[in-house]
């Protein structure tokens, strides 16, 4: 994610509420009402493991209502009497879990989901949510709202580090990532779009269905959803479907077509760099909505607001900064919410590598300028809830990258970045991980450089 940097919003999580029933099923037990994750107290859930997600919604611009069927495919980790999907502000109509009728009831934020028998650990089973109603954003005086807003021609579904809920079932961490089958149907005439490889349109009485696919493993903040009028261009690049779309309301011509426009440049760019690109489409989503006044690396297809396509010229280094993040943040996904600085330092590098790449400001006068300015009070690492999209994760995690680089040269550098991510591909990781790894592969302590870099009170001596 990048902020335009007038604005300090950003999602918050939202405290669930779960309730506690008892159940005589020997050996068998409740679910983990949440992931542990102190960022995001009560997001996400314990118990199991999401394989996959077929999402089937219809949404009806005229009343802002959606509905929608979510078939969630998942392992159970322990033997289960029950378990929760987080799902705000909808209402839920049937539940079934491998075809049969199961007991639940919605708690605020949580579904919890009692199935007509024990779920053995082990056990692959099969959820199935008919739910609807209008979707709400998920509201925090602090941080700023995210996940669903209704638009005057359509909607827009998408924030960190929550947003997934607040439009389908889901188990809300970036700790169970899934792959997805969208399909979305509305009015003929608006653009449906989300993540991942199209799969085609069909239209029929007056409506058109939208289909998406995501093969590899994504984590549900990076699910979105745009729907409205909107410019939609399809092709091709590198032999994978590229498809970008501008909001109508945006000049055809203007900076943020532009911009957009150059998507498969920066990610050639960035693969020379960090490895082949790790997903099986590209593209980029140009919204006209003031609310949103972030970018977001919203998987295969990043999201970009409005505030960054303003002085009139194409901006290009957003652009490479969400692109960087389906390497670091979207292939390779925190295991947890403090370790954030693994998506943004990286992807605040790529940027500044980019801009130099593209005529722009040297990387060594841009480090120069950003340590100058730093405030080495703030941690990278674990910088608090309320620190998470603050300049200690961008800027100086960030600095951090560059210190290591100089610490081991060019040539380990880049060996580092590209076998890191080729071995978590998919997967989670920390920043013990990353330290680890990289200690490993340059032959060398690299732990204390990192720490005074990531966590230390002191300005270290620029690199």
């Amino acid at each position: 994610m990048r902020w335009v940097r007038w604005c300090a919003a950003a999602l918050a999580g939202v405290l669930l509420t779960t309730g506690c029933t008892g159940d005589d099923r020997r050996g068998f037990r409740p679910g983990a009402p949440d992931a542990g994750d102190p960022y995001v107290p009560g997001a996400g859930n314990g118990g199991y493991d999401v394989g996959h997600y077929a999402l089937d919604v219809r949404y009806d611009p005229g009343d802002d209502r959606l509905t929608g069927t979510a078939t969630v495919t998942a392992t159970a980790t322990e033997a289960l009497s029950r378990f929760q999907l987080d799902l705000a502000g909808l209402d839920v109509d049937r539940v079934r879990v491998d075809g049969e009728p199961a007991a639940h009831r919605h708690d605020d934020a949580e579904l919890v989901v009692t199935p007509e028998h024990g779920l053995p650990a082990g056990r692959r089973f099969t959820v199935e949510v008919t739910y609807g109603g209008v979707p709400k954003p998920l509201p925090n005086a602090a941080l700023g709202d995210g996940g669903f807003h209704a638009t005057g021609d359509g909607a827009i579904a998408l924030g960190q580090p929550e947003s997934a809920s607040t439009w389908y079932p889901v188990n809300d961490h970036p700790s169970d990532k899934a792959t997805y089958d969208i399909a979305i149907t509305v009015p003929d005439g608006l653009a449906a779009l989300s993540n991942g490889v199209p799969k085609g349109r069909t239209s029929t009485g007056g409506r058109t269905t939208w289909r998406w696919s995501e093969g590899s493993p994504m984590a549900s903040y990076l699910t979105m959803l745009v729907i409205g009028d909107y410019r939609v261009t399809t092709g091709t690049h590198a032999g994978r479907p590229l498809v970008t779309a501008v909001a109508s309301a945006l000049p055809a011509d203007g900076p943020a077509a532009a911009s957009v426009a150059r998507t498969g440049e920066v990610a050639d760019f960035l693969a020379a760099r960090f490895g082949p690109y790790p997903f099986d489409a590209y593209g980029g989503v140009v919204v006209a909505d003031d609310r949103i006044r972030y970018a977001l690396e919203t998987q295969s297809r990043p999201v970009y607001g409005p505030g960054f396509f303003t002085g009139g010229r194409p901006n290009t280094e957003v652009v490479a900064h969400e692109l960087a993040h389906q390497w670091f943040g979207d292939s390779v996904s925190v295991a947890r919410w403090s370790d954030i600085w693994l998506n943004e330092g990286f992807a605040t590098y790529a940027e500044w590598l980019w801009a130099e790449h593209d005529g722009g400001r040297a990387v060594a006068r841009t480090v120069a300028d950003r340590y100058a300015t730093t405030d080495w009070t703030r941690p990278t690492v674990d910088p608090g809830r309320a620190g998470m999209f603050g300049d200690a994760v961008y800027q100086r995690g960030a600095l951090a990258v560059h210190a290591l680089r100089r610490a081991v040269g060019d040539d380990t550098f880049f060996r580092v970045l590209r076998g890191w991510l080729a071995q978590h591909r998919d997967g989670n990781a920390t920043t013990a991980d990353f330290v680890g790894y990289a200690e490993r592969t340059a032959g060398r302590p690299l732990r204390a450089l990192l720490d005074a870099w990531l966590v230390g009170a002191t300005p270290p001596g620029l690199p």
